[in-house]
């Protein structure tokens, strides 16, 4: 559950922003690859760091092209979804990842007071994006640009910035939850993720 909260929480600020992202799910899967394959070469927490930065970037990436080309982010996204699945597909030749590190495992598995370590990841990155939309500019921002994004550009937001930081905000956190579901499993596989737009979307 704490993996589609993790995505959910991004895709409220997308959301609220007026626009949506389907590209979460792909995301997941690259980002615990990452995570995941690139541990006996870096070690475990450079190879997370990599899989946290590549959905911060691509988040970013999505926001970039949605406010420079006017296209609308739900073909943005779908076209990302699409683009990023094959990447995945030839970076691991359809074959799945495993955890050589098993403090990466334990992690996903340990616990912190009686409660799941990942169940606290979430609710703190909850708090967290709550104090953003509610008492920060960004946040009061966010609501504008979703609301009326003409009256936002008249009254001086930057528009654009604010569009592309939600989405890399959005990446970010579906890494992270691909670094967290992977964590949990020990291993990376292809089709991890699938279908987990539509079911952080109805979260």
């Amino acid at each position: 559950t704490s993996t589609i909260g993790l995505i959910a929480l991004g895709l409220t600020l997308v959301m609220i922003n007026g626009n949506i992202d389907l590209s979460v799910g792909a995301i997941v899967a690259l980002s615990a690859c990452l995570a995941v394959d690139l541990q006996a070469d870096f070690g475990m927490f450079p190879a997370i760091i990599i899989g946290l930065v590549s959905g911060v970037i691509l988040g970013a990436l999505n926001g970039l092209i949605v406010w420079k080309t006017g296209v609308d982010a739900f073909i943005v996204t779908l076209g990302a979804m699409i683009g990023i699945r094959g990447l995945v597909f030839v970076y691991t030749e359809e074959q799945s990842f495993f955890a050589n590190d098993f403090a990466f495992s334990d992690m996903g598995s340990s616990s912190f007071a009686g409660i799941p370590t990942l169940a606290l990841i979430l609710i703190g990155f909850a708090i967290l994006v709550h104090l953003i939309l509610a008492y920060t500019i960004h946040g009061r921002n966010t609501y504008a640009v979703g609301g009326n994004r003409q009256a936002s550009i008249d009254a001086g937001i930057r528009v654009g910035p604010n569009i592309v930081i939600n989405f890399a905000i959005c990446g970010f956190l579906a890494a992270l939850a691909g670094v967290t579901l992977s964590s949990q499993m020990g291993a990376a596989t292809p089709n991890l993720g699938r279908d987990f737009e539509l079911w952080a979307i109805t979260a």
